[in-house]
């Protein structure tokens, strides 16, 4: 995993493996003393220590058994447990086809209250129409050589997790660059049922919608990668090859801040509508 691609991930692992070191430290052990008691070879602790190996659950209920500190172990497996699961490529997450993944999420979704999301690329997929879906993962499946062909039951899926946008105590805050309503995804028909589509959503009372002007001063606030903020709990970003989920408080911080600040460079309510009907009618009829 490229470290400059994937800093998070990395950054969790190597904060990890620092932890284990400071605690054999801590224990005034060697790494040749606490390998010998753990009974593997001097290298691995070594690999360890330096973020080179990953350790397995044993790896750390032994690390802690060695240095005397059995009360450190729930939360060290805990962390390594969240270090494992930040980072998803996606030939692994897609194996068994498109629905497999969409419903793996259903379940943050119903539960989250405040939702954030910004987008640069495409219109979010709580805002798509059918239509612009299964375009969309259509698109995927093609560029990313999906075996299975469950595109209808995923575009199914996507669909019903809609409900969430007119039921319950959520609450939607969307921040789209004005390139998006332009895209074409689909074709011309379906990109102007989708804008359609956008103009209907964003007079719900749950949704916020804002859109970026493409003439905006960008000199404090450039485009970054689309990315979802739940709650205060957790950032999700789709990068290039994989799925990137955020559960550190610094860093899902980080992106509240940054959605906050782009939020800052949109327009809302009539004058973001003034921009949706613009890009709808440039296109042929």
């Amino acid at each position: 995993m490229p470290e400059a691609q994937f800093s998070s991930a990395q950054s969790a692992h190597h904060a990890l493996a620092n932890r284990l070191q400071e605690i054999r430290l801590d224990a005034g052990m060697t790494a040749r003393a606490l390998s010998a008691a753990a009974g593997w070879h001097e290298a691995k602790t070594s690999r360890i220590e330096h973020a080179k190996q990953r350790p397995t659950e044993n790896d750390v209920r032994a690390w802690c058994y060695v240095c005397t500190v059995p009360k450190l172990t729930p939360e060290l497996i805990a962390e390594l447990r969240a270090v494992n699961s930040m980072w998803l490529d996606w030939r692994r997450a897609e194996q068994n086809g498109l629905k497999q993944i969409n419903v793996a999420v259903r379940d943050i979704y119903e539960r989250t209250r405040r939702f954030r999301s910004y987008c640069q690329s495409m219109i979010p997929g709580l805002l798509q129409t059918s239509e612009y879906t299964t375009a969309v993962l259509t698109s995927v499946r093609e560029r990313r050589k999906v075996a299975v062909d469950d595109i209808a039951a995923a575009v199914e899926e996507r669909v019903e997790r809609q409900h969430i946008l007119r039921e319950g105590d959520h609450t939607f805050a969307f921040v789209l660059e004005e390139a998006t309503l332009r895209y074409q995804v689909g074709g011309y028909a379906v990109l102007a049922d989708q804008l359609r589509h956008l103009l209907d959503s964003s007079r719900l009372p749950s949704i916020t919608l804002g859109v970026i002007p493409a003439t905006v001063d960008r000199s404090a606030r450039w485009p970054v990668e689309d990315f979802y903020v739940f709650d205060n709990a957790q950032a999700n970003v789709e990068l290039v090859s994989g799925f990137l989920t955020i559960t550190h408080p610094r860093e899902v911080a980080m992106y509240a801040e940054t959605f906050a600040a782009l939020s800052s460079l949109a327009v809302y309510g009539a004058a973001a509508r003034r921009l949706i009907t613009g890009a709808l009618a440039e296109l042929p009829s």
